[in-house]
């Protein structure tokens, strides 16, 4: 009876100490995963897929990229579910950070946004100021897609529409697609419409889109990138760790040439321009 009761015992201990370790190799597992929530445009031109190879080569980390808008990803870092962002939203990103839900916000990287339409230009904007631009398109009732999904880009041009003094909102010619930059650059390009994108994914999707740049160089059309590490303390659960490699990496001198070189060879010129380490003055902001 004892010896029955002993084995029993043994094999309860053995079968406890499995549980522990398969345990223990899970939350190792999931601890060397890291939970990315970023921009569409970032995934659409194809920068991180040659960033997120290296750092996870360099890191040992393994990364889940969520690519949605700006808002999306930062309402993702409200409630703790990615471990660090990548976007393009300054007003709302500093209210995040204002609010608690971000440790650690840093100057990674811009381009420019551009507003893009049929060569026909039928609202006549080429070459005009942003505001004056949405002025005519108003004025010609052209169409204009707008992504509509709270995304960075959509911030932007909700601050253009504004400082046009132009509300949009419920008017024929403006159609909100409410989806990410590249789809929403094939329905502008289907519909013979404008809409404001961030230059790297246009000319990652140029070809075939049958669409040209009208409007660039406005001092407005600025589009900065920043990284932010999540509150751990407000979200224990957040991999802290991880996250904080990310970062770091994003702003090393390596990361940083990679990102400066990225689409020289096939566009002739940069489509990011790194910025780690610089001054947010030094960008407006």
């Amino acid at each position: 009876m004892k010896r029955q009761a002993g084995l029993k015992l043994g094999i309860t201990t053995i079968a406890t100490t499995l549980a522990i370790l398969a345990w223990g190799t899970v939350a190792v597992a999931a601890s060397k995963t890291i939970i990315l929530a970023t921009t569409t445009s970032t995934q659409d031109s194809g920068l991180l897929d040659v960033l997120v190879p290296l750092f996870e080569k360099e890191s040992g980390f393994s990364v889940k990229t969520i690519s949605v808008g700006s808002g999306q990803a930062m309402k993702m870092g409200e409630k703790g579910e990615a471990d660090v962002l990548l976007v393009h939203s300054p007003d709302a990103e500093k209210k995040f950070m204002a609010d608690g839900f971000g440790s650690s916000r840093r100057l990674v990287m811009h381009n420019d946004f551009i507003i893009v339409g049929p060569a026909a230009d039928p609202a006549k904007i080429k070459g005009a100021s942003a505001a004056d631009a949405l002025k005519r398109v108003a004025a010609a009732g052209s169409i204009f897609a707008s992504r509509g999904d709270n995304s960075g880009t959509h911030a932007k041009e909700k601050g253009l529409w504004k400082g046009a003094a132009i509300n949009p909102d419920g008017q024929k010619w403006y159609q909100q697609t409410g989806l990410g930059m590249g789809q929403t650059l094939n329905i502008a390009a289907e519909k013979k419409g404008y809409t404001l994108t961030d230059r790297a994914t246009y000319l990652s999707l140029k070809k075939g889109l049958g669409l040209e740049i009208l409007v660039e160089g406005d001092g407005k059309l600025l589009n900065i990138y920043h990284v932010i590490e999540l509150n751990a303390a407000k979200w224990p659960k957040v991999n802290a760790q991880g996250g904080k490699a990310f970062a770091d990496f994003m702003i090393t001198k390596k990361t940083q040439e990679t990102i400066g070189r990225f689409g020289v060879e096939k566009f002739g010129g940069p489509l990011f321009f790194p910025d780690a380490g610089k001054k947010p003055e030094s960008l407006g902001l």
